[in-house]
């Protein structure tokens, strides 16, 4: 499932140059490096066993399999790259302060589903989480259904700009 409204997939700018620089990176540095290695290999004569030759080709479909998924992937997307006009509203991008009943808060951003990053927390916004937030002001409360039970949240905070704890991704 990716992050798609109304037939669109949508990521940040960080995230789609960061999509960019992959792409560029796989074409540039890992390809060529992979079909220097593959061609050595098999200059070396009988291919059917030669292990860097047949690794090195298995390889190189994985490699033009991630450029063809990117390339596809770029092609699709819709960068948001503004903020909403209500700002106590969580949209796509927004970065979300939340309070569970024990008092215990946690930060996360909604990003598109090539960007999620569980270390920054940064969530899909196709995640059961992001759904129950989208649309939500400061100051609601949302139920969520886990597994292990259900859990209520209370939204303190929605800002559009990266908390002063976290580095800029641009």
């Amino acid at each position: 499932m990716t992050a798609k409204i109304s037939g669109k997939v949508y990521i940040t700018p960080e995230g789609a140059r960061a999509l960019r620089d992959e792409l560029n990176n796989i074409w540039r540095v890992t390809r060529p490096a992979v079909t220097r290695i593959v061609a050595a290999a098999a200059a070396l004569g009988d291919r059917s066993e030669n292990a860097d030759y047949i690794y090195g080709k298995k390889h190189l479909r994985e490699i033009d399999k991630r450029i063809r998924y990117l390339t596809r992937r770029l092609d699709n997307l819709e960068i948001v790259d503004r903020r909403p006009d209500d700002l106590e509203r969580v949209f796509f991008g927004a970065w979300i302060e939340l309070e569970d009943d024990d008092g215990q808060c946690r930060r996360v951003r909604i990003v598109g589903a090539d960007e999620f990053d569980l270390k920054k927390t940064w969530i899909s916004l196709d995640s059961p989480l992001a759904r129950a937030l989208l649309g939500k002001r400061q100051g609601d409360d949302i139920v969520l259904a886990l597994p292990v039970g259900r859990q209520a949240l209370s939204i303190k905070a929605v800002s559009y700009e990266p908390p002063p704890t976290e580095p800029s991704q641009e």
